[in-house]
């Protein structure tokens, strides 16, 4: 079907202040799939994207994600990219980046556009690790493409040639792992910031499919044994999935802080529910965006640990955990947290953290 690679420069559009990322009217045939398409940024260049506007709906696209990548997972102008790759015929298959990479936005449930703080960017282009964007649509649905209908979903970039003084990131954090029938359960990554760099959090979004009710995010910092927990954010994942502003704008992380999530899951089904791609399956992801004063943002992409029954946050010795870290107001609290306390202290008579 796609036999040429059309590659786009950003620096044909030198002086616009927009950039289509979109899928070229594709037609997914098959549910559940993921499609990705590139755009390959001038190397001689410097470009700093300053916001991020959807052109997508729910009722078209699950969830969308751009990533920034050294080189692109195919040469193609569009691939399957997902763990369903093979259902789409006549398309190659392969990662959303083979090299180098990093997510830099994500939006689902028709959240609105992300404009960032004045001064902060995303840089990429020039000498950086992002010589491409890729887009990447999740088509949990088809129905719509039946008779030939095409799609452009995408994000519109905001960007600028124009230096800007502080350079944006993103920690995306998550897991693996599986809910019980008929459960509530707790879902939990955490990891310690080893890089001298001081980060300054601004916004948090959260993403889990079906089962998901709270994902809370914290940085923890301990003194004398006891850890103290300070909220980044807090979301009910099933509101549109944009980036919030976080609850402390003057909060920074630093070298040995700590970063803890929980996606708080509730199964009224009766089978098991494990991590994975399709709207079936599960997901649990917390993600940071942050900027730092100057251009080095945080070698650290990447937060993940294996999820229930495998890895809880006690594995990692954290203690004084937040009563509230479940729910989202006092009335929540009985049905989230206090059933669930139950289930994790009988793991740990069992010993299963072991």
């Amino acid at each position: 079907m796609w036999k040429l690679l059309v590659t786009f420069l950003l620096a044909e559009i030198a002086y616009c202040d927009e950039f289509p990322l979109l899928m070229p009217n594709v037609s997914p045939s098959k549910p559940e799939t993921y499609f990705c398409t590139p755009i390959r940024i001038d190397s001689k260049k410097d470009y700093y994207i300053t916001g991020f506007k959807p052109n997508a709906t729910s009722l078209t696209a699950h969830h969308m994600l751009i990533y920034g990548c050294e080189a692109p997972g195919s040469k193609q102008p569009v691939w399957n990219c997902g763990e369903m790759a093979r259902a789409n015929k006549g398309l190659k298959s392969g990662p959303p980046c083979s090299k180098g990479s990093q997510i830099i936005y994500a939006w689902a449930h028709d959240a609105p556009a992300l404009e960032l703080p004045e001064g902060v960017a995303f840089k990429v282009g020039g000498d950086t690790s992002i010589q491409y964007l890729v887009l990447q649509v999740h088509y949990a649905s088809v129905e719509r493409f039946k008779n030939g209908v095409t799609d452009d979903s995408g994000i519109i970039l905001d960007y600028t040639e124009e230096a800007q003084p502080k350079a944006a990131g993103v920690l995306l954090m998550g897991t693996g792992g599986r809910i019980k029938a008929n459960s509530i359960e707790y879902m939990e990554t955490s990891c310690t910031i080893n890089e001298n760099k001081v980060i300054h959090p601004f916004a948090f979004r959260t993403h889990t499919h079906a089962l998901g009710r709270v994902v809370s995010g914290y940085k923890v910092t301990r003194n004398k044994g006891v850890d103290n927990w300070e909220l980044i954010g807090k979301k009910d994942p099933q509101l549109p999935q944009m980036f919030y502003p976080v609850e402390d704008k003057a909060m920074t992380i630093g070298k040995g802080d700590t970063l803890a999530a929980r996606c708080t899951m509730v199964s009224n089904r009766s089978w098991t529910t494990k991590v994975g791609p399709s709207g079936a399956d599960e997901m649990c992801n917390f993600y940071v965006m942050y900027y730092v004063n100057g251009s080095v943002t945080l070698d650290t992409v990447y937060c993940f640990t294996e999820g229930p029954p495998e890895y809880y946050w006690i594995k990692d010795d954290l203690n004084n955990i937040p009563e509230d870290a479940s729910y989202l107001e006092a009335r929540d609290k009985s049905n989230a947290t206090h059933s669930h306390e139950r289930h994790v202290n009988s793991h740990r008579i069992r010993g299963s953290f072991n």
